[in-house]
């Protein structure tokens, strides 16, 4: 007679072996897929920083090549005189000409000025007088700001070969947190249209019509 022991089911060892090995496979697949989406989430934070950074170099090396001078500068901001949109060009700073590139709050961002009172559209503005008005311009006129980078920390200005408005060559230097880990970016870009032959010994702008 043939022996029938283990035809009626398993056995306590046997069914404490097939429960083991299950809960192994289990966590590992519950490590896996932990693993697989922690990684989707790090490549999703990085592909997104690194947008926001190739944007923010974009637009702040446009406007810089493109502005007439640097105006202002402190450690949490730098003004742009970014054009001369005058028709024909009048040669003076006016108030919608102008950009901050600010740095408070941990971000990069923009601010710029529309809807200027009436009257004051086309009056022309020193370099000596404009450090002091930022409060005005925000009382009187419309401000428009633009996040060029959120998140960062340690942003530095460097000019060259002079402190502004002298300057020709800007950099813009910040650290901004990837997974947890500081990487460093800098932004570099020339003033291609520098209006120094409006500046007077004095470092301002020359009376419209004097620089002839």
């Amino acid at each position: 007679m043939s022996d029938t022991r283990y035809k009626n089911g398993l056995t306590l060892i046997e069914l404490l072996v097939a429960m083991i090995v299950t809960s192994i496979v289990m966590t590992a697949v519950a490590t896996l897929a932990f693993a697989v989406s922690s990684a989707n989430k790090t490549t999703d934070d990085t592909s997104v920083k690194q947008a926001q950074i190739r944007f923010a170099t974009m637009k702040i090396s446009d406007l810089i090549r493109h502005s007439k001078l640097i105006c202002h500068v402190t450690n949490e901001e730098m003004l742009l005189w970014r054009a001369d949109d005058t028709p024909g060009g009048d040669n003076e700073i006016n108030i919608g000409e102008l950009v901050y590139i600010e740095t408070g709050a941990n971000t990069i961002r923009l601010l710029e000025f529309t809807d200027v009172p009436v009257g004051f559209e086309t009056i022309g503005l020193s370099l000596a007088m404009i450090s002091g008005l930022k409060a005005w311009f925000i009382s009187n006129c419309t401000e428009r700001y633009t996040v060029l980078v959120p998140e960062c920390s340690n942003v530095q200005f460097g000019f060259l070969p002079a402190l502004p408005p002298r300057s020709r060559f800007v950099t813009v230097s910040f650290d901004v947190p990837e997974n947890g880990v500081l990487h460093p970016y800098q932004i570099n870009a020339a003033l291609l249209g520098w209006a120094g032959n409006l500046l007077n010994d004095s470092d301002d702008i020359v009376e419209f019509g004097d620089d002839d």
